[in-house]
């Protein structure tokens, strides 16, 4: 499974990288929204570990524009400490798959890239 990480923070990429790496699997990492629009046109990515507020380019307009490009994938899974509240929707709406505020415990990393495994081989089918 191929993942990238968009996500500014440095020490929240390298988490991220550590707790995958826990669960067998291995991402890429990208800075910001434009980056991983960038990556995504070099390669193809089963699943985008999204952060919402980035530089250049933040991850909802990221989202939507995987959306437009990309309409069947890759999955993308939300993981922001902005207030599930308030971002949740907008999220969904932009083309999330799976939203999880942080902090987040690595079995609920597992739980929702397995989610996002099952969408696919059922839309598949």
């Amino acid at each position: 499974m191929d993942i990238i990480i968009a996500e500014d923070d440095p020490v929240n990429q390298r988490i991220t990288q550590l707790m995958l790496r826990k669960l067998g699997l291995h991402a890429e990492a990208a800075d910001n929204g434009l980056e991983v629009l960038r990556a995504l046109e070099r390669q193809h990515y089963d699943v985008v570990l999204m952060d919402i507020q980035m530089p250049e380019l933040d991850g909802i307009e990221a989202m939507k524009i995987i959306r437009q490009r990309w309409p069947t994938g890759p999955k993308i899974i939300v993981v922001t400490d902005c207030d599930s509240k308030t971002y949740q929707g907008p999220c969904m709406d932009a083309g999330a798959d799976e939203f999880l505020p942080k902090p987040i415990m690595v079995n609920e990393l597992k739980m929702a890239i397995e989610r996002c495994k099952t969408a696919e081989t059922v839309s598949s089918i």
